[in-house]
């Protein structure tokens, strides 16, 4: 029987013995009486990853803190506060918020406790739509590779350190930093895998003391009623009467601050990317999520109360973007909060990008290893640890897009429209996750569920996805976009790249197979240093 190969992947794993294996006289096993499996079903058994459970509890949870907290928390509770008109009503949408994120992390910690392994959705899709044949991996391996990038953060980067030290802030010298940074990350990740989680873990610990900072300082100001360096200290508007004064109820309106705050609690499933290297998976899995949401609300909520204590209403709601830089002025005075503020989201957005950049690396490196990153020759690099220990292979992935992101297109409208395209087929992903929960509660009661999902809280999922993935059609009120053009545009590119990939699988994998008198099958082998190879071949048909 005839066959060539038509991609390639590998990746160093733990072998289950066959039927046909035999034991050498001093008790081990030989390496040539192994045949490793890599078919889907052997998801649900956690396997050995080649770089090794580096992950504690401790730095499981900065992977997913320093992913959910992000810059917007020094930007965002100003607008929100504008557009739901009180601060009670801004509040409780924080906690509403993090109820929402709740319905999506409980679908995550179902799946990642029943197949703990690396790889987050990919892994998940797979599993749970095995046909058509191969149409989920292609699906996931299109968005990984051409939307897997990170830009935004290290272009915050680059903006708040120029702006803390003076310099002026220019497009080229903005972009400079942000791939300095990228560039940095890369290298350290790659070269220095156990030194780069001790600086992400660094930076995020880091993060979170800048954030309790403030929400400290706030309770300080209260307790102590400390008046603020520069103007007074606001009157009633957190008393009872004034907390929800001038409230706005309607949904329209509401709709675009609940996404605000939705986007703020977005990356708990961060660690489900990287489960292969964490001790105790999945104990550690079903603790780490909880501990980062009930985190991240309870900070949320006290920066919240930080800000209302120091700056008046009026204020807040007039500050845009700078809330926070009100509130370091107004306590700390003018100078000090010009260059604390800017360093602050300059840390947390470094803090963003290492994590990031760590777990989508693992993704990139699980799609090679699956076979679906068709590099030839070079595809073994890309699945596998070399040369220092690290995915460097996935990392170069990860890394030529962000760097092509950041460097061409112009600051502005361009740039946000890339962004908008980057985030809006995840909701795709998100919205079959959830519905393929449900199908496998009642297809699949075989499988061991070490933790199982409220059902009600994924019908809510769905919805919320629904609304999201409808949202970019309703036209605004001016008929017209940000960005200058159709405003549903970013929705059509993001449309027309899954489409795009299911023709892709379609041709590759089905129609040509069909045409030529060949079938696509999975076929694993084992290198010489033990690395088990899986490849797709053809295979004549007899």
């Amino acid at each position: 029987m005839a066959s060539s190969t038509l991609l390639e992947t590998s990746a160093t794993e733990p072998l289950l013995p066959s039927s046909s294996s035999s034991t050498s006289y001093n008790g081990e096993v030989e390496a040539q009486s192994f045949k490793p499996s890599r078919h889907v079903e052997d998801a649900i058994i956690p396997e050995t990853a080649v770089l090794g459970r580096n992950l504690s509890w401790a730095s499981a949870y900065i992977l997913v803190i320093s992913r959910v907290i992000g810059s917007g928390i020094f930007a965002t509770p100003g607008s929100i506060v504008k557009t739901t008109g009180s601060v009670g009503l801004a509040l409780l949408l924080w906690v509403f918020g993090a109820f929402i994120a709740w319905c999506g992390m409980i679908i995550s910690l179902e799946y990642g406790c029943m197949l703990p392994r690396s790889g987050g959705d990919k892994v998940y899709l797979e599993f749970t739509y095995q046909y058509p044949r191969f149409l989920a991996s292609t699906l996931v391996a299109v968005q990984a590779i051409l939307l897997g990038f990170t830009a935004s953060n290290c272009i915050i980067f680059g903006e708040y350190v120029l702006f803390a030290f003076g310099v002026e802030v220019t497009e080229v010298s903005q972009k400079t930093l942000a791939l300095g940074l990228l560039t940095a990350i890369t290298i350290v990740h790659g070269c220095f895998m156990k030194t780069g989680i001790r600086i992400q873990n660094a930076l995020g610990w880091i993060k979170v003391g800048l954030i309790l900072f403030m929400a400290l300082t706030g309770i300080y100001v209260v307790l102590f009623n400390v008046k603020p360096v520069k103007g007074s200290t606001p009157g009633s508007q957190l008393s009872w009467d004034g907390l929800w004064k001038d409230s706005n109820w309607g949904w329209g309106t509401l709709s675009t601050a609940i996404f605000k705050v939705s986007y703020s609690y977005a990356g708990l499933h961060n660690l489900n990317n990287v489960l292969n290297e964490v001790k105790n998976p999945v104990r550690t899995l079903k603790t780490v999520a909880p501990a980062a949401l009930f985190t991240a609300c309870l900070l949320y909520l006290l920066v919240n109360f930080a800000f209302f204590v120091v700056v008046p209403l009026e204020e807040v709601k007039e500050s845009g973007e700078l809330i926070a830089a009100l509130f370091f002025e107004r306590v700390f005075g003018e100078q000090f909060g010009k260059t604390i503020l800017p360093l602050a989201i300059a840390v947390s957005a470094a803090g963003n990008v290492m994590v990031v950049t760590f777990t989508l690396a693992r993704v990139n490196q699980e799609i090679a290893r699956q076979g679906f990153l068709p590099l030839g020759k070079y595809t073994n690099f890309f699945s596998s640890s070399k040369p220092f220990g690290a995915p460097m292979g996935g990392l170069i992935v990860h890394y030529i897009p962000s760097f092509l992101v950041i460097a061409i297109p112009p600051r502005g409208d361009v740039y946000n429209f890339i962004l908008d395209v980057e985030g809006y087929p995840g909701q795709f992903a998100a919205l079959a996750t959830s519905i393929g929960l449900i199908w496998l509660r009642r297809k699949r009661s075989d499988l061991g569920r070490p933790f199982k999902a409220w059902v009600p809280a994924v019908w809510i999922r769905i919805a919320i996805c629904i609304a999201l993935i409808a949202a970019p059609f309703f036209p605004p009120k001016d008929g017209s976009a940000d960005v200058g053009f159709f405003y549903a545009t970013y929705a059509v590119v993001g449309i027309g790249l899954i489409v795009f990939a299911v023709l892709y699988w379609y041709v590759a994998l089905v129609a040509l197979p069909n045409w030529h008198g060949y079938r696509i099958e999975e076929d694993v082998e084992i290198l010489s240093d033990g690395t088990s190879v899986t490849k797709l071949v053809r295979v004549k048909n007899e």
